[in-house]
């Protein structure tokens, strides 16, 4: 069992009881009842409970007149979400796709930073938060493209151009389809965790100015992370939704 974190120990000697109601509810009993909360899980919901705090507190605080700091990095991130949305092709209803994608990139972003801060670590070092992300975008490209072809146009596309060769074509497609949530958790997990390691590692050998530049090269990877995540769940979109977007 991987050693807990200070917080991970306080859930776990004050909730144990209700983390154990809600796994056997779902019939995941935890292998080991007293400490059924897990690192990563804590890890995100407080990064799920600081993001409900902050955005009440953006909200309050806009304004047309003296829009603060918080304001301006926050229409800086919508702008930059939403062209990159246009460059990967995406035009008819650009708007309705940047709370997702928004969404996505900031979730990422910030779980990504909480390893920077000391007696925490990132919740996307777990395999099993990437692959929860990804999952979430195969849902949403899905829906997006059904949404954009109806279903039986969208289920035609898994038969290829070619009607002859559907029969090779419906496998192929299935698995490439199959393939790109594997591949997104894959690269965030390796990423986080590889990026971790090094960092930590160095924290050891040295004392000050070098740590400092690896927690800055962390802070690097994880916002080159959460963008190619952002950026390959908007093209999986893009795909999804490629005729409509042509014909509109």
């Amino acid at each position: 069992m991987p050693e807990q974190l200070w917080l991970t120990r306080l859930f776990n000697d004050h909730l144990a009881g209700l983390a154990n109601s809600v796994l056997n509810a779902v019939r995941m009993p935890a292998q080991d009842s007293a400490h059924p909360w897990q690192n990563w899980l804590v890890m995100e919901l407080l990064v799920v409970a600081l993001v409900l705090i902050l955005l009440p507190i953006v909200r309050a605080r806009l304004s047309v007149d003296k829009p603060g700091k918080l304001q301006h990095l926050f229409e800086i991130t919508y702008q930059f979400v939403l062209d990159q949305i246009h460059e990967v092709g995406i035009h008819h209803g650009a708007e309705s796709y940047v709370p997702y994608f928004g969404t996505l990139f900031l979730f990422i972003l910030f779980m990504n930073l909480l390893g920077v801060i000391p007696t925490f670590e990132s919740p996307t070092m777990n395999p099993a938060v990437p692959l929860g992300l990804a999952l979430c975008t195969f849902a949403y490209y899905h829906a997006k493209g059904v949404k954009a072809h109806g279903i039986g146009k969208y289920l035609l596309h898994f038969a290829g151009p070619i009607p002859m060769l559907f029969l090779l074509m419906v496998p192929i497609e299935i698995m490439g389809h199959l393939a790109r949530p594997l591949s997104l958790t894959v690269r965030l997990y390796a990423n986080m965790f590889a990026g971790d390691q090094v960092t930590e590692s160095f924290l050891g050998l040295t004392k000050l100015v070098i740590p400092a530049v690896f927690m800055a090269l962390h802070v690097f990877v994880s916002l080159l992370q959460a963008y190619i995540f952002m950026l390959l769940s908007m093209i999986y979109v893009s795909i999804a939704t490629e005729h409509a977007e042509q014909e509109a």
